[in-house]
Order: structure tokens, then C-alpha cells, then sequence
């Protein structure tokens, strides 16, 4: 049975208003396109559903008995479609985010306190995880948004830059470190460095090798986590490798950090999305709140 929404919202202003003239005039349509949809709906449905006098319109017996029905159905469809449309309902819902598990503990909290006393409204649930798993949670559709150090181009993911930082180097306030101006990596030679295992080391030392060949550079020891690394610095057991937004748990943990020259290596992260796949208002509108909110905090300039 084929059906429109044009045929049965023109049976409904016939309906409610008793006139072709005033119905046409509601729908802005002529009369002659009005009556030639009530005839499709009638032939559609096999059966008159209204008689049509010189002065007036009535309702058959079966007419009378789809008005009220109908005209519930409608205005439940209008109704929801509103809500689908309404710019201030958009604001509402959940969106789930995967973030890195430094990211997650250091930048992503206030971020989203943030956000929830704007969109009181909204819910957003963060998800922490390894670096490696972060991608891998948005392909799997657990998550809208992923957000980490960048990775390699994927076909079904997509990404954007969400801010960059450099390395920093991280030690206790009285650390002979402490005392140098312009730190610098060549600096860091007769230090033990305390390193985050995985592509941070990796991709560092590739780095390092292209913009300075001759700078002799090793990590003595890779953690998994970067509370680890912090609480081996504290111990005194060396010197750790950060970027700018764990300055949170540095300060947790009561040591400094300071950034490394000589060359200046700097990281980017992403936000990574199913390609091809239109995000929520409301994780449109939690994209669009944080990117700024990061990139106008002071250590990250």
C-alpha cells in the first residue's frame, strides 16, 4: 500500500477544517492539488473517505472513524521529529571517548567537568586505555571518539589533530638538571632515562636519529606506565620523558619538568573517528568544546 505523508496530511486538513478551500490554504496548495490528493489516498485505499457538497464537506463513516486515529499517529511523527531536529535536545545524550591512559588521567577529567556543567544534560563516558587500543576501540564502534599520540594512516579510520606538544624532561626540583637554562637531549648523556615502552621510544629515537645523526641517544629503562616512570624519578633512579599534559601527575608526584632542545621534538594527538561515519551532535559538540580548551592551556603553548 502506497501511501504518502502529503496524501494523509491533506486528508487531515480536510478533516479538521471541513472545507477544501481552507485545507489547500493550510497546506499552501491549491484546491485542485488538494482534491487530486485526496483522490490518490481514496484510490489507494479503496474506499471514499469524504462527500463533497457545493457548501460542504463530510466525513464517510470511515473517514470519521481514520480522523482520530490518524491525527494521533501524526502528531506523535511531528513530535518526534522535532526532538530529532530541536538544537537544544541535540545537546543531550552520551558520547564515549577512548583516551589514552595518561591522557586519561591527566587531561580528560577536567575537560569533561567542564563540558557537563555546560550540557548538564549530556553524559560523557570516558573510557581509558592503553595507547595501542585506542584506534582499535573506535573501529569495534565502542566508542565515538578515540584520542591519543598519533599513528599510522587506516583505511577506516579517520583522524584530526587535536594539539601537540615537545618532550619534556622530568626530574626532583634539587636535581643538578634543575640547574640548566636551555636543557638540552645531549645533556641527558650521563643520565639514566626512564622511557614509556612501545612506539613513544621507538618513534622518539627515529625522530632523534633524523634531526640530529650525530646525538647519542638511549633510554635505560621502558616502563609500561608512566606513574611508574614518575615514582622511579622520585626514588632517585633517574630521569623520565614526558609531554607537556602529564604536567598534573608531575606535579602529584612533586617533581619539575622542562623541555628538551637541541633539536625540539614535539608529538602530535589525534582524534580518531570511523571514516565515513557522521558523529553525534553531542560528540560533535564535545569535539568542538575541547580542542580549544587544550590548545589555550599554558603548558601547552
Amino acid at each position: 500500500m502506497n501511501v504518502t505523508l502529503r496524501q494523509l496530511r491533506a486528508f487531515l486538513a480536510v478533516a479538521r477544517t471541513g472545507s477544501f478551500t481552507l485545507a489547500a490554504e493550510s497546506l499552501y496548495i491549491t484546491q485542485s492539488a488538494l482534491s487530486g490528493l485526496i483522490k490518490e489516498l481514496e484510490q489507494t485505499l479503496g474506499t471514499r473517505l469524504v462527500d463533497r457538497s457545493t457548501r460542504r464537506v463530510y466525513l464517510t463513516e470511515i473517514g470519521a472513524r481514520l480522523y482520530p486515529q490518524l491525527d494521533a499517529k501524526l502528531q506523535d511523527l511531528d513530535d518526534m521529529l522535532h526532538q530529532v531536529v530541536d538544537p537544544t535536545l541535540q545537546q543531550t545524550g552520551v558520547v564515549r571517548v577512548a583516551a589514552s591512559q595518561l591522557l586519561a588521567s591527566t587531561l580528560m577529567p577536567d575537560l569533561i567537568a567542564d563540558f557537563q556543567a555546560q550540557h548538564p544534560l549530556s553524559q560523557v563516558k570516558l573510557i581509558d586505555t592503553p595507547v595501542e587500543s585506542v584506534m582499535a576501540r573506535v573501529f569495534a564502534g565502542e566508542v565515538e571518539l578515540g584520542i591519543g599520540p598519533e599513528r599510522e594512516p587506516n583505511s577506516d579510520i579517520s583522524s584530526t589533530r587535536l594539539f601537540d606538544g615537545p618532550f619534556m624532561a622530568v626530574f626532583p626540583p634539587d636535581h643538578p638538571l634543575a640547574g640548566i637554562e636551555r636543557l638540552c637531549w645531549a645533556d641527558l648523556a650521563d643520565q639514566p632515562v626512564i622511557a614509556l615502552q612501545g612506539q613513544f621510544t621507538e618513534r622518539l629515537s627515529q625522530d632523534l636519529r633524523a634531526a640530529a645523526p650525530d646525538l647519542a641517544f638511549s633510554a635505560t629503562t621502558e616502563v609500561a606506565y608512566m606513574s611508574t616512570a614518575l615514582s622511579m624519578v622520585k626514588a632517585g633512579l633517574g630521569v623520565a620523558l614526558c609531554i607537556p599534559y602529564a604536567a598534573p601527575l608531575v606535579e602529584l608526584y612533586g617533581l619539575r619538568m622542562s623541555q628538551l632542545f637541541g633539536p625540539e621534538i614535539r608529538r602530535n594527538f589525534e582524534v580518531f573517528t570511523r571514516r565515513g561515519r557522521s558523529l553525534s551532535p553531542i560528540a560533535q559538540s564535545f569535539l568542538d568544546f575541547i580542542g580549544p580548551k587544550i590548545r589555550a592551556m599554558p603548558y601547552l603553548q
